[in-house]
């Protein structure tokens, strides 16, 4: 196996129209490399590709064309060690009501072929928090712990690649934690983890490289510091102690006085250093209550990229 964990090359699905609808192309020639043992986020707006995308490499949906490699396993050429070494957590609440939490594992342990002496549901029920619910039917358990119970299922015969769909949409904040704290460690024993999600600030957080699709293409994939390096704009909002007078006038800065007396200076940090900004709200008689300072986040790098045209 090379150093990636998923490899794609030129993806293409078309689903075709009803009689008289013209075909869609839901993923439009995708490259697409995902490092071994990183958290990798896989970012759009919604329709963007991303559900297609991971529905192909769980094997559920067949592509129209290109080439898929998982875990150093082609999808045509071996389709089953492919799709065994691969776990999706996928978005929708998909449980048989009338299993608990255990019968679920053990039932998923046996489909994927893991022999009973290497199962290890218990552990895994633990390590989601659901020990105590093991013999609970699925129907009886909160929103929440059936999310958990979709995480165990993913997990039980261990696979290379993780996939979390959407992870934590809809769940508090303790679910949230326990989610993040389990990616960290499943991650920390050295499995790679896919991850898309709408909460922007989770993906700049855990993601060591994102990969963001719109349109059914690939429109950036790098490491989450350089993403945010592609913007080095900068705002610098500064507190006056009255209000001044004039405003700072620079070559390169954009002035803006908010309804709360704020001057908000953007500039670039390419261009321009902190102490010309401060020069001019000198030379502007500008005396300075407070001063803090805000630059791009995945959010803005987000939108910049997908935005349209």
């Amino acid at each position: 196996m090379s150093g990636n964990a998923v490899e794609i090359q030129g993806l293409t699905k078309v689903y075709r129209g009803r009689k008289g609808e013209p075909e869609k192309h839901a993923l439009r020639g995708i490259d697409l490399t995902i490092p071994a043992g990183c958290v990798f986020g896989l970012l759009g707006p919604n329709g963007a590709g991303k559900s297609t995308l991971i529905n192909i490499l769980a094997g559920l949906v067949v592509k129209t064309s290109g080439k898929v490699t998982i875990w150093g396993f082609d999808q045509d050429v071996n389709p089953r060690q492919s799709r065994a070494a691969i776990g999706v957590m996928p978005q929708e609440l998909n449980l048989d009501a009338f299993f608990s939490p255990r019968q679920a594992l053990e039932v998923q342990a046996g489909l994927y072929g893991v022999p009973k002496s290497q199962r290890r549901t218990d552990e895994i029920l633990a390590l989601v928090g659901l020990q105590d619910k093991a013999h609970a039917y699925a129907r009886t358990l909160s929103g929440g712990m059936r999310r958990r119970l979709l995480l165990a299922k993913a997990l039980v015969h261990h696979p290379a690649v993780l996939v979390l769909d959407e992870p934590t949409a809809g769940v508090d904040i303790e679910l949230r934690r326990m989610l993040w704290d389990n990616v960290r460690r499943l991650n920390a024993e050295g499995m790679t983890i896919v991850l898309t999600t709408h909460y922007l600030e989770e993906a700049e957080e855990m993601c060591d490289q994102i990969a963001i699709i719109n349109h059914g293409q690939l429109v950036a994939q790098d490491t989450t510091q350089a993403l945010l390096g592609r913007f080095d704009a900068k705002t610098m909002l500064i507190r006056p102690e009255e209000p001044p007078e004039r405003l700072p006038h620079a070559e390169g800065l954009e002035v803006e006085a908010k309804a709360d007396g704020t001057l908000a200076i953007t500039y670039q940090t390419s261009r321009t250093s902190a102490e010309e900004v401060l020069a001019a709200v000198r030379d502007a008689g500008v005396r300075i209550n407070d001063v803090r300072t805000e630059q791009a986040d995945l959010e803005d790098v987000f939108l910049e990229l997908t935005r349209a045209d």
